[in-house]
Order: C-alpha cells, then sequence, then structure tokens
C-alpha cells in the first residue's frame, strides 16, 4: 500500500476532550471518553546506508502490530490489550498505556521499499530500511525526431 492515512481535525476540541479525560481518569483509570491511543517511545537513526527506527512496545502481541512503508514515511501502528482485573479492584497507580497506538515518521532521505526488514524481539520493534543511492548519475539516450 503507498499511502499514509493523515487526520485532520479541530484541534482545541481534542484538547478539550482530552483534559476532560484525563481529569475523571485520574478518578478511574478505566474511564474513557472514547478509544484510548497513546504513542509509544521510539529512536531513528541512520548509517551511510541505512535508517533504522527502535520502538518500545512491550507487551503487544505479533499479530496486533502494522507496518506500513513507502519511500518517505513509516506508519507502525497496532494495538496492546490490557490485563482484566481481578473484581473489587482499586487502582492507586495506573501509568501503563493500553490501546491502540499509531506514530507515523517522516524519513529524511527516500529508502528502497523493496529492502526492509523488520524484527520484534525483546518489546523492541526494530526496523531497518536501506537507503535510496542518491549519487549515482545515468546516461539518458536522445531520440532524434524523424
Amino acid at each position: 500500500m503507498d499511502y499514509i492515512k493523515i487526520h485532520f481535525g479541530n484541534d482545541l476540541d481534542s484538547r478539550f476532550e482530552k483534559t476532560i479525560q484525563e481529569m475523571f481518569q485520574s478518578i478511574n483509570p478505566m474511564f474513557n471518553l472514547s478509544e484510548r491511543t497513546w504513542k509509544p517511545q521510539m529512536d531513528m537513526y541512520e548509517t551511510k546506508d541505512e535508517i533504522i527506527i527502535l520502538c518500545e512496545i512491550a507487551g503487544v502481541q505479533k499479530e496486533d502490530l502494522e507496518l506500513e512503508i513507502n519511500s518517505k514515511a513509516v506508519k507502525i501502528h497496532g494495538k496492546r490489550s490490557g490485563l482484566i482485573p481481578k473484581e473489587k479492584t482499586t487502582y492507586r497507580l495506573a501509568e501503563i498505556q493500553y490501546g491502540v497506538f499509531e506514530r507515523i515518521l517522516f524519513l529524511p532521505v527516500p529508502i528502497d521499499t523493496g529492502k526492509v526488514s523488520a524484527a520484534y524481539t525483546n518489546g523492541f520493534l526494530q526496523v531497518q530500511l536501506a537507503k535510496l543511492p542518491l549519487d549515482k548519475a545515468r546516461s539518458i539516450e536522445i531520440e532524434t525526431d524523424g
């Protein structure tokens, strides 16, 4: 798939909804106005030949991960399911984020979408993206009219 989904919306409304949601979550962490989303921590660095993305997503099942790539951006999205608390449980601290997540990273240079690898180990997703060689010159044959 060669596209990245772009969300548009009124920023003021989303900030207001988030503030109310955070207020009620401090009373009861399981309270949600809408489906919760979170953003996993990521590192992106590059070598001479590739760009490497490291995404911290402990507790996410491999089946719940999706990776979409085009030559200019990477979209990592999925879902981390929460543990069901025992009956009559009272939360004293609730910092672990559950639910759906999505991150879109725009790449500093074009990449070769045919040379991508991804591995998920010990709660980290590592994506390796080969850079497209930009400095190679190519000869173009000039045709004549007539």
